[in-house]
This record gives structure tokens, sequence and C-alpha cells, in this order.
């Protein structure tokens, strides 16, 4: 039997389906190792701006061997626009390197194989087994996941692997992958870090942060 927590979870997954019925990744990509880099460029960075850098970025290294042939100084000047590019420029050569070297050039299917390449965390690699493979083994928690699931009280915890693991228990899996994006595409437009539009917010009254009585 479910619980009034659980209950109210489905709620919102419900009106968040009726809010955003064609919420999916807003990265662009055409096959998963495309996802794969997207992804881990978009950290501290905009999917729009990393969708600007990897319109060229794909057409100059077209496959992981291009990638992993790359050499850093000029691979950081390619991905300079998405911010950290040291750092960022350094894993997707290693991450590359690893695919070519240890997976026959292509991106691996499971969690461990994914956590396991240079440079990518559970949350890559939940957003490329979810939308690359359609495989969903977790919940992509991100800055706006881990701030409106807060406010919505289906977690109290800040750490993006508990956040994830509270997640999982109330939320169907079958809904895990789409259920990211409505709350990332909530957290967007309503549900905005300084100011929330509660008065605006079709889940206020499920909500214990809604700041505004809905009208």
């Amino acid at each position: 039997m479910a619980t009034k927590k659980q209950e109210r979870a489905l709620d919102i997954v419900s009106r968040l389906k009726q809010m955003y019925p064609k919420a999916k990744c807003t990265l662009d990509f055409t096959n998963p190792f495309e996802l794969l880099i997207a992804t881990m460029l978009s950290a501290q960075s905009t999917d729009v701006r990393v969708n600007v850098v990897t319109k060229s970025l794909f057409r100059k290294y077209p496959n992981p061997q291009a990638f992993a042939a790359a050499r850093q100084p000029e691979m950081e000047h390619d991905v300079r626009q998405t911010g950290f590019f040291r750092n960022k420029a350094r894993a997707v050569i290693a991450a590359s390197k690893s695919i070519v070297e240890k997976h026959g050039g292509e991106v691996p299917r499971t969690m461990e194989e994914l956590t396991a390449l240079p440079g990518v965390g559970r949350k890559t690699a939940n957003v490329v087994l979810g939308n690359a493979f359609n495989t969903a083994v977790g919940i992509v928690v991100d800055t706006h996941v881990t701030r409106v699931s807060g406010r919505l009280g289906l977690t109290s915890n800040v750490d993006a692997v508990k956040i994830e693991q509270d997640l999982m228990k109330l939320i169907p899996k079958k809904e895990w992958t789409v259920f990211s994006h409505r709350l990332i595409q909530h957290g967007r437009q309503i549900c905005i870090a300084r100011k929330p539009k509660c008065r605006e917010c079709r889940l206020n009254e499920l909500c214990p942060s809604a700041e505004e009585p809905a009208e």
C-alpha cells in the first residue's frame, strides 16, 4: 500500500506529465558517444552553449578515435566556451582513449563500465543510459533536480547520490528518465533558483515550499 509521500509523488509525476508532455534531453546528439561528450561538457555550463560548441566539435572530431588522438591544447581551445576547459579537454580525451582501447570504440552500456571512464560520474552515465540506450538505471540529479525535488519535499538530502536514491523509491521506474527532464524543465521555467514563480505553479498545492497561494 502506497504511503502518503508516495501518493503525493505520483500526483507530482502526473501533473508534470501534463505540464511538460514533450520534455526530453536538450543536448544535441546523433549517437551515444556524442551524448557522452556533450554531457561531460555540460557541467557548469548550459545545454544551449554546449550545443553551439558541439556543432563544430563533432564535425572536427567525428568519432572516439579522433577525440582520442586530439592534442590537449587544441581541445582546450575547441571546448573553451563551455568553461573549465582544461579539465574538460583532459577528460574527454582520456574517456575517448579508454573507449577506443578497452571497448573497441563503442560506448559501454552499463553503469559500472561508464563510471569507470575518466571524468564520467553517475549523473553523466544516467544521461547516456537513459537517453541513448533507453535503459533506466537511475535518475539524473543535476542542480535543477536537486533544487526542485528538495522544495517539493521529495527528499531532504543535498548529496546527489542520496537524492537519487530517495527519488528512485518514490518514482515508478518507467518514469525515471523523463521525470528528470520534466523536473529540469520545471526548474528552468517556473521553480527557478532565486525567485520561484509559485503563483504560476501547478504543483503549488502539493509543494511544502510554496511561497504564495495558488490563485
